[in-house]
Parts: C-alpha cells; sequence; structure tokens
C-alpha cells in the first residue's frame, strides 16, 4: 500500500512538471496565436475552420472540410501556408483524376533507355484536395497511402513524405451528381470533419467592405516555421491527461457503440460506431486544444469542444435513423449531452 507522503510526494511531482510544461508551453503556442493573426487579414467569421486546420497540424490530423462553395475554404488553407513558411499544393479532384496525377509515375529517358521517377504533387508539406468526392477509387486508394504512412510507392519504389505533411480535403454537400462516397477506410483516416457554415450577418458585411474591390492582394508573412511546429508537436506529447479525462474520452466513444450500456436510448439509429482511431485522435486533438490555449494539462472542455468534430464522421446511421430524419451530428450531440462531464 502506497503511505499518504508517498503519494503526497508523487502530486508535488507532477504539479510542478505541469507547471514547467504551461511554462513552456506558454512560449512555444505564441507563433501560432501569430498564425491565427495572419490569417485574420484574409479571411473572416472562420475561425473554427483556423482553429481546427492548427489542431490537424499539430497532430498530424488530416481534416475533412464541409461546405457549400464561396466561403474560402480554399483561401484558409493557402493562408495557412503562407503563414508557416512551407509548400502548398492545391489539388482539383475530377472523375477522369488517375492516380498517377496525384502521386507521380516512371517516365522513360530513351537517351539511357532507362525510367526516372517523376514525382507528382502529393510531395507537398499541405494539400487542398478540392472536391475530393470527385476522384475514383483507384486515386482514393493512392491517397490513402499518402494519408496513413505518409509515404508513396512509384513503380516498386517507396518515397517517404516531408514533415509537416497535411492533408485539407473538401467536399461539397450540395451537390451529389458525379461524386463517389469516401470509402469509410479513408473517412475513417480524417482526424476532423468540419462543416463551415455561412458568415453571419455581421461578418458579412466585413467581408463586403473588405472584399468588394478589384484588388483584394492581402500579403500574409510567415511567422513560424516547420521546426517550431515539429517542436511543438513533442511537448503536445507531454501535456497531461488525468485518468478521469481519459475515462471520459473512452466512455463517449464507447457509447457510439453500445448506447443501451450508457442508458441511452438509440436502438436502431446507429450501424457503426467509432473506432479506437477516434479515441485516440480525440485525445490527441483534446491535447493540441490544451496547447493552443497554453496549457500543459487537458481539460474536460477541451475534449467537449473537439468532440463533434472527430466523431460526426465516424458514428455511421441506420436507414431508421434517416427515415426519422437524424444525422450523425444530432446522434453525437445526443451522446455529449447524455455522457455526465467529470
Amino acid at each position: 500500500m502506497t503511505s499518504p507522503s508517498t503519494t503526497d510526494n508523487n502530486y508535488s511531482e507532477l504539479k510542478e512538471r505541469i507547471k514547467h510544461l504551461t511554462e513552456e508551453i506558454k512560449t512555444h503556442s505564441e507563433p501560432f496565436q501569430r498564425i491565427v493573426g495572419q490569417v485574420n487579414h484574409v479571411l473572416v467569421g472562420q475561425e473554427k475552420l483556423v482553429h481546427r486546420m492548427l489542431i490537424g497540424l499539430l497532430t498530424r490530423g488530416h481534416l475533412l472540410i464541409e461546405g457549400v462553395p464561396g466561403l474560402a475554404k480554399t483561401t484558409a488553407v493557402a493562408s495557412l501556408a503562407k503563414a508557416i513558411n512551407t509548400d502548398f499544393q492545391r489539388l482539383q479532384f475530377t472523375p477522369d483524376l488517375l492516380p498517377a496525377d496525384l502521386i507521380g509515375t516512371q517516365v522513360y529517358r530513351p537517351q539511357d533507355q532507362s525510367f526516372v521517377v517523376q514525382k507528382g504533387p502529393i510531395f507537398s508539406n499541405l494539400i487542398l484536395a478540392d472536391e475530393i468526392n470527385r476522384a475514383p477509387a483507384k486515386v482514393q486508394s493512392a491517397l490513402l497511402e499518402a494519408m496513413q504512412e505518409r509515404q508513396v510507392t512509384i513503380g516498386g519504389e517507396t518515397f517517404p513524405l516531408e514533415e509537416p505533411f497535411l492533408i485539407l480535403a473538401t467536399q461539397n454537400p450540395v451537390e451529389q451528381e458525379g461524386t463517389y462516397p469516401l470509402p469509410e477506410a479513408q473517412s475513417d483516416r480524417f482526424m476532423l470533419k468540419v462543416v463551415v457554415d455561412y458568415p453571419n450577418r455581421d461578418e458579412e458585411l466585413q467581408i463586403l467592405r473588405r472584399m468588394s474591390k478589384t484588388a483584394t492582394n492581402v500579403e500574409i508573412k510567415p511567422v513560424t516555421s516547420p521546426a517550431e511546429i515539429m517542436h511543438a508537436r513533442k511537448l503536445i506529447d507531454e501535456i497531461y491527461v488525468d485518468s478521469k479525462v481519459e475515462n471520459y474520452i473512452v466512455d463517449l466513444v464507447m457509447v457510439t457503440r453500445k448506447p443501451e450500456a450508457y442508458g441511452l436510448n438509440l436502438d436502431g439509429l446507429i450501424q457503426f460506431g467509432g473506432s479506437p482511431r477516434a479515441t485516440i485522435n480525440l485525445t490527441l486533438a483534446a491535447k493540441a486544444n490544451a496547447f493552443l490555449a497554453g496549457r500543459g494539462y487537458v481539460k474536460p472542455e477541451d475534449v467537449k469542444e473537439i468532440a463533434l468534430d472527430v466523431l460526426r464522421h465516424r458514428v455511421m446511421v441506420t436507414y431508421e435513423a434517416e427515415a426519422e430524419d437524424r444525422s450523425s451530428e444530432s446522434i453525437v450531440n445526443e451522446i455529449l449531452a447524455h455522457v455526465p462531464t467529470p
């Protein structure tokens, strides 16, 4: 049995470690606040999207961004790349796209009768996969390797992708003609699914005043570097997660699989719940949220704030749920309201 003095010593050591970590995090999270400031020179009213992009950047987690055309999704990603001073590629996904158009191919050189690898646009740091659900299965499969393994295979040769590597994919929720539903395996690889909504009236007025000009180029200055991002990731790994918060995270994911075990009546509404990847991603996202807030420990509110974006694309609803006009988002919100916060 552990003596009270030993427990007190352990608690004091933990408290001191968190204190030092918080001081270091406050210093190293400051460049990411500057990123927000630079991006806001261009964007209006997309604070949530920018915040989620930073979380993905800090945790090596890809983002699926859903929203109607004209909400500055492309501008947001391009602005983020400029603020980090890193490479950016925009890929327009179409039904006739080939894997070679994405990852590259081998090119024959007649002068020495050999094949050389010509790398594709996937070899960049930030990739905007525009209208990802328009690409056929073979392209999705090629993209899956890059997302999960962070490498690309061309002609039997494997090439690692340079860090930071982040895919931000967009899809249009309105126009479904000529689209391919994302396979569940690929959808699960996206850490977050962010739904971008219309700006409110004040934001719309601000957009009008700022952007209704023939020349609207706004210079974005690089305020951080890939090296600072890599160091921030090491700090995020050290952020403290209390056992109560860990159990809260596990409960949230478990409810999506067996809601009746938690006293929640969702009978016949959920086809598939969140995978263990949901648990991992929810923990990482909560840590990144704490980092951006300048804290060395995770609060339950960090988990609750990010949970919908982590779970909405991992909870597959049944036909019965659709008949009752119940979406995965409404079910996740019901779960968040039901599970007690520690």
